[in-house]
C-alpha cells in the first residue's frame, strides 16, 4: 500500500487571499504593522502561532496569542457568512480522482491548518471521506517536525519507504525528509524551486499533469489501478 500525502494550503488550494485577510487581522489586533505580501506568505504552512512569531520576532512573542486568536475569529466569522472560499489549483480534482480510484494508494493530509479548517476545506470542495488519514496542527507540533507523517503512518499502517509528501514549502520537505519519507515540491505555491531543493525535494513538478510521473519515479507503482 502507498501513502501519498498532501499539504493544503498553497497545494491542493489557492488560500493566500483568506490567509492575507486572517493575517491583517491579526497585526490590526496587536497595533502592528503588517509586512509586505511575499513576507507575509512566506510563513504558510507552519502553524499559526509558529507563523506569526516568525513574523513579528521574540521582541513580540507576547502578542502572538493574541494576533492567532483575532485570526482564527475572522475566519470563524467568513467561514460562518458563505465568505471563506478557497478555490481548488487546477488539475486538482483530476489528480486526486485518480489517486483515489486506486486500491493500492491511501491519501492523506498534513496541514498547519486546524482540523475545522480542513474540513471545511474538503466539504467545500466534495471531498469528504477520501482522505484516510488527517493530520493537523490540532494534534501536531508545527512542520517540519516530523510527528505528522509518523502519525499518518501509525494510522495506516504504511512505511515510511512507500510514503510521499507532496507540499508547497520548503517546510513540508524537511518534514518529509525527517520522517524518511519521500519529498516532492510543487512550484504553484508559496516557495519557489531553488527553496523547495535546497530543503530537500526529491523532485519538483510545475503542473498537476506531471504528478503521476513523479509518483512512478519516486513510489514505482504502476500507471494503472491496482
Amino acid at each position: 500500500m502507498y501513502l501519498v500525502i498532501f499539504d493544503c494550503d498553497g497545494t491542493l488550494v489557492d488560500s493566500q487571499e483568506t490567509i492575507l485577510h486572517g493575517l491583517e487581522a491579526g497585526f490590526a489586533a496587536a497595533g502592528l504593522s503588517m509586512p509586505d505580501r511575499r513576507t507575509a506568505l512566506s510563513i504558510v504552512g507552519l502553524s499559526l502561532e509558529r507563523a506569526f512569531l516568525e513574523l513579528v520576532g521574540p521582541q513580540y512573542a507576547d502578542k502572538v496569542p493574541l494576533m492567532a486568536s483575532s485570526y482564527r475569529s475572522i475566519k470563524t466569522a467568513s467561514r460562518e457568512a458563505g465568505i471563506d472560499f478557497d478555490p481548488l489549483y487546477p488539475g486538482t480534482r483530476e489528480a486526486l480522482e485518480q489517486l483515489h480510484a486506486r486500491k493500492d494508494v491511501l491519501l492523506g493530509i498534513a496541514t498547519g491548518k486546524s482540523r475545522r479548517g480542513v474540513d471545511h476545506i474538503l466539504g467545500t470542495h466534495g471531498f469528504d471521506g477520501w482522505f484516510a488519514t488527517i493530520q493537523t496542527a490540532d494534534t501536531s507540533p508545527s512542520k517540519p517536525h516530523p510527528d505528522m507523517i509518523d502519525r499518518a503512518l501509525a494510522e495506516t499502517g504504511a512505511e515510511a519507504s512507500r510514503t510521499v509528501m507532496i507540499g508547497d514549502t520548503g517546510f513540508d520537505m524537511a518534514m518529509a525528509r525527517a520522517a524518511n519519507a519521500y519529498a516532492l515540491g510543487v512550484t504553484w505555491g508559496y516557495h519557489d524551486h531553488s527553496r523547495l531543493q535546497t530543503d530537500g525535494a526529491h523532485l519538483v513538478i510545475d503542473r498537476f499533469d506531471e504528478l503521476h510521473g513523479a509518483l512512478e519515479t519516486l513510489l514505482k507503482f504502476d500507471k494503472e489501478p491496482a
